[in-house]
């Protein structure tokens, strides 16, 4: 599966949550991100996401975005990096950072359960 940010969402990603503009982490992730990534989970195969071709991404997108996923969305770490592969030529650091804050929502959950 693929999911490619720049046509599958937008060319010009936003703030962190809707009310703070167009194109924000929080409506990619619940409207794209999280259906695809349940998607890629039920059909056990993996989604590859391109992050290349867009205007570029500010932290508090990616943060809400993808450690979204675990804060808001209950996917457990584990289970996101047996599913989804990156893409990112542009800005290949864009991996790192995404990987750290889904690290950092796991680990702020899993203090929040114990």
């Amino acid at each position: 599966m693929l999911l490619r940010i720049r046509t599958d969402f937008s060319t010009a990603p936003g703030p962190r949550a809707c009310e703070e503009g167009k194109h924000s982490g929080e409506e990619f992730r619940k409207t794209v991100l999280a259906p695809r990534v349940r998607d890629a989970i039920d059909r056990k195969e993996s989604l590859l996401i391109d992050l290349d071709g867009t205007a570029g991404y500010g932290t508090s997108f990616l943060e809400e975005s993808f450690g979204g996923l675990i804060r808001e969305e209950g996917f457990r770490l584990a289970q996101l990096k047996e599913t989804i592969r990156y893409k990112s030529d542009d800005e290949p650091e864009l991996i790192e950072e995404i990987e750290a804050y889904m690290s950092s929502a796991e680990a702020a959950v899993g203090k929040e359960r114990s």
